[in-house]
């Protein structure tokens, strides 16, 4: 069970990621346009980090509530 969790956990991660990814893109094309500024190495480096660690906290309260609750499914009904 601690590997399923493991897997389930990395998978939500990468696809939680892709689409925090997706949305930045999406919500920075939808913006009015504006001068473009050049962000530097860190700036750019410290938000992809973020995304990742975002990510990696939806993906561990997802799995918490998923497995959690079929656990707890199974303690009512008893077995």
């Amino acid at each position: 069970m601690m590997k399923t969790s493991l897997f389930i956990m990395l998978g939500l991660t990468v696809l939680i990621s892709i689409g925090l990814r997706w949305r930045e893109e999406r919500v920075a094309v939808l913006r009015p346009v504006a001068p473009a500024r050049r962000k530097g190495f860190l700036a750019g480096q410290k938000r992809r980090l973020n995304r990742w660690l975002t990510a990696a906290t939806l993906a561990a309260l997802t799995t918490m509530l998923v497995l959690g609750g079929l656990h707890w499914l199974r303690v009512w009904q008893g077995g």
